[in-house]
This record gives structure tokens, C-alpha cells and sequence, in this order.
């Protein structure tokens, strides 16, 4: 038998218009605890996302090669953040022989791989709870093309001087529009996020603003001027109609077969 929780008697349109006023909130569901106050001081006192350091919970232990299948033309080093499976076998089909690292992994350690190119993982939390990998990144930043996706698109961005902050509202699930602003062209994407970049603290010298969130014209990817580094705040490798995002990782290819040695 499946042992699958579910919860009744609660009133979700009332949650929801109570969330959607005050923003995203601590809360509580117990099956064994029933008293309001106890679960009340219980849920005040668990611990928020700021500041704290969700990475080295869910990053691999040592590193690791997973096998895939396709022609393997490029040799792709992966800072595991809390890599979804996804991403890699998108990763796979545009040519990449992977090697996942630990989030705590130096820039020395992973450049003597010799990688054709590196790949910044999602992964959840407090981007400026994890200044360790953005302090990586800053030291990989024209070694190698660099890629990133959501946690490591705050990465990259973080390595750059940007500053990062709470949405009030998480941005969560498909359809969210997406606007490419080089090309002006619209994706349907999928994200899965609480904290954003503030596009201000950005040096315009330094990084161009591609993307931009229809919704609340939030910050959705960056392109660094001169080196071979982008990234995207959204889930390219996850479809919620069409596979709108995907070229991204085509681009990925592209620069390193101009930039790499293969």
C-alpha cells in the first residue's frame, strides 16, 4: 500500500488569497500535533531561507561521471548545486561527456580536468548563503565558457558584483513568459524560484541584461560582454507546452566549439 499524506477540511481558496496579500510565509501541517499555539510557535520558530546555506545539503559528496547516452564531443565539468537529472541528459544531447563536482569543488581542481566547459547547476535557497561558489565561478570566469541555470545564473551574477534578494512572491511552476531581449522573441518557461538578481547592481559595462520576466519584469538572464559566460534565472530544460528555452543549450555548444580545443 502507498503511503501518500493528503489534508482535508482547509479552505485553499482562502490560503491562497491570504498568501497572495501577505507573500511567502512560514507554515505547518502536523498529524500528531493539534493544539494552534504549540504549531503556531512551532512554525515561527523554524528556519527561514536567508542567509542559510541549503547547497551543502543536497550537493553530491565526491565527485562523479553519470553515463548517457550520445556522441560525446565536449568535455563539460557540472558544479553540482543540486543538479537536476534533466538538465544533464540536456546537457548529453548537445555532445557533452559530463563530471559532476561538489559544490565546494576549487577552480584549481576543476581546471585541472581540462574541461571544454563549465556548467553552474540549479539548485535551492539563499544565493548569497553560498558565497563559496560564487568565489569559484569568479575564478573560472574566462578560463572556460560558463553556462548557467537558475541558482547558477544568481552564481555568475554574484560573481560579477551583483547583489540578490527574497521575492515576495516565489516565482513557481510553467508558463511564465519570458522575453529574449536580443531577439525580442517570447518563451513559455518554467521556474522554480525565491530569491532574484537586482538588475541594478549590475554593471551594464561588464554583464548585458538578455531576459526579462513578462509578469513583474524581474531579471531573467545575463550575457557577460567580453567572456564567454551566460545564464538564464528559468529551467530551459523543462517543457511546459513547447521546448521554447532549449537553444540555450545549443549556445552553450557554440561557444565552446569557438572557444574550446576540440
Amino acid at each position: 500500500m502507498m503511503k501518500i499524506t493528503g489534508i482535508s477540511g482547509v479552505d485553499t481558496r482562502a490560503l491562497t488569497r491570504h498568501i497572495r496579500s501577505r507573500g511567502a510565509m512560514q507554515g505547518i501541517i502536523s498529524t500528531v500535533d493539534l493544539d494552534p499555539e504549540s504549531l503556531t510557535a512551532k512554525a515561527q520558530a523554524a528556519p527561514g531561507l536567508v542567509g542559510r546555506d541549503l547547497v551543502r545539503e543536497v550537493t553530491c559528496k565526491e565527485s562523479y561521471r553519470p553515463r548517457l547516452p550520445g556522441e560525446k564531443r565536449f568535455n563539460v565539468a557540472v558544479i553540482d548545486c543540486g543538479v537536476k537529472s534533466s538538465i544533464l541528459s540536456c546537457l548529453a544531447d548537445v555532445g557533452c561527456d559530463l563530471t559532476v563536482y561538489p559544490a565546494s569543488t576549487s577552480a584549481d581542481e576543476i581546471m585541472r580536468s581540462d574541461p571544454d566547459g563549465i556548467f553552474l547547476s540549479n539548485g535551492p535557497g539563499d544565493p548569497e548563503a553560498v558565497p563559496y561558489v560564487a568565489e569559484t565561478v569568479a575564478h573560472l570566469l574566462g578560463e572556460k565558457p560558463l553556462f548557467g541555470i537558475c541558482l547558477g545564473h544568481q552564481m555568475l551574477s554574484l560573481s560579477l558584483g551583483a547583489k540578490s534578494y527574497k521575492l515576495k512572491f516565489g516565482h513557481r511552476g510553467g508558463n511564465h513568459p519570458v522575453r529574449d531581449e536580443r531577439t525580442r522573441k517570447i518563451a513559455i518557461t518554467v521556474q522554480n524560484h525565491g530569491f532574484c538578481i537586482d538588475p541594478e547592481s549590475l554593471d551594464p559595462e561588464v554583464a548585458e541584461l538578455t531576459h526579462v520576466n513578462l509578469y513583474d519584469r524581474t531579471l531573467e538572464g545575463i550575457r557577460h560582454r567580453t567572456l564567454p559566460a551566460f545564464s538564464v534565472q528559468y529551467h530551459p530544460e523543462a517543457s511546459p507546452g513547447p521546448h521554447d528555452a532549449r537553444y540555450l543549450f545549443d549556445e552553450f555548444r557554440d561557444l565552446m566549439e569557438r572557444k574550446g580545443k576540440r
